[in-house]
């Protein structure tokens, strides 16, 4: 036990440490007990008689098989009443976790396509923000394109987006990797930085080495989710540690994914020991298996984190948001005054 006298030791120092989240799907966090609750209040049909057949529902082995329920999971979303409902159960458990500052990732075009208009969609949610902020949480939003659908797809949605580019900070990539490499997006994240929005994506998920030098080189992204493959490609480790490119990592997703085997072959100690600046996230809790502080506890201890390895996670998290250098220092200070105290 690397500074702590046990596991439960360990486990209570994580739970009070100050940290960022910068890797969350907000439909993601969409629990059985309030899809099916919401599949009833808004009269739409879905394959479960239970609460219980959805949960079972939640138990997939690969990247596409989850997508095909996340995206059956969407449809009962309908109000704006159900996405402040879905972000505000979310940023209760992020503040019970002791998060300070989220970066939320949402999917609008999951939501258009079915008719859903955006306003409905992105004030539902930044309403639950707001009421967060006034509790001491703040957030920033991040926009998602679907890789699967074609970037005329994406443009459409940035178009939809601009009379709502105050709420919103980024754009991201997500959905499935394979196939979809980021070149396919270079020129909407282009257009996307010219209108002074951040960029992010996800890239060696699943997908190769080839798609992190991509997001970087084509769509010259401000922080890469995921990243695990970039370890396969020293050249692109050094780069990354050089740059101090910000990766989203999350355990429990990659375990529930198969992106690994169990989670004592999990890369993150070896990301720090490359100097990579890894965060730690729980990308869609509700179908892996697990809130933040889970993902936390569940990887220091398959890997028997040192005390000062996960303190380097939080400070990570907060070094890597898109936060400005006085709101960093300050949740910095707080990491110091919780490790002084601790």
């Amino acid at each position: 036990m690397t500074g702590f006298a046990s596991a439960a030791a360990r486990a209570a120092f994580i739970a009070g440490l100050p940290k960022a989240e910068l890797h969350l799907h907000i439909e993601g966090s969409l629990e059985p007990e309030m899809l099916f609750a919401l599949a009833q209040r808004n009269g739409v049909a879905i394959p479960f008689a239970s609460v219980e057949a959805v949960r079972a529902a939640y138990n997939f082995s690969n990247l596409q098989d989850f997508l095909d329920i996340y995206y059956q999971g969407m449809s009962v979303l309908q109000t704006e009443a159900d996405f402040y409902a879905l972000t505000d159960a979310y940023l209760r458990r992020a503040e019970a976790d002791a998060v300070r500052h989220v970066e939320i990732f949402f999917d609008p075009q999951g939501h258009t396509a079915r008719g859903i208009a955006f306003e409905t969609v992105i004030t539902g949610i930044t309403r639950a923000l707001d009421d967060a902020r006034s509790r001491g949480l703040t957030s920033r939003l991040i926009l998602c394109f679907l890789r699967h659908l074609s970037e005329a797809d994406a443009e459409a949605t940035l178009d939809q987006a601009l009379p709502f580019l105050h709420l919103i900070t980024g754009v991201g990539l997500d959905s499935s990797e394979v196939g979809h490499p980021p070149a396919k997006f270079a020129r909407v994240f282009a257009r996307a930085r010219g209108l002074g929005l951040k960029l992010v994506a996800h890239a060696g998920e699943e997908g190769p080495p080839e798609y992190v030098h991509e997001a970087l080189d084509l769509l010259h992204v401000d922080r890469i989710d995921h990243g695990n493959r970039a370890l396969e490609d020293a050249g692109l480790v050094t780069r990354l540690a050089s740059g101090a490119m910000c990766l989203t990592v999350c355990p429990l997703s990659n375990l529930k994914l198969c992106v690994v085997p169990d989670l004592t072959a999990h890369p993150l100690r070896r990301m720090l020991a490359a100097g990579l600046v890894a965060t730690v996230n729980s990308d869609d809790p509700a179908y892996f298996g697990g809130y933040v502080n889970a993902n936390f506890i569940a990887v220091a201890d398959a890997l028997n984190l040192s005390r000062d390895e996960i303190i380097t996670l939080a400070r990570n998290s907060f070094t890597g948001a898109f936060l400005d250098a006085a709101d960093t220092a300050r949740h910095l200070a707080a990491i110091d005054a919780w490790v002084m105290a601790n």
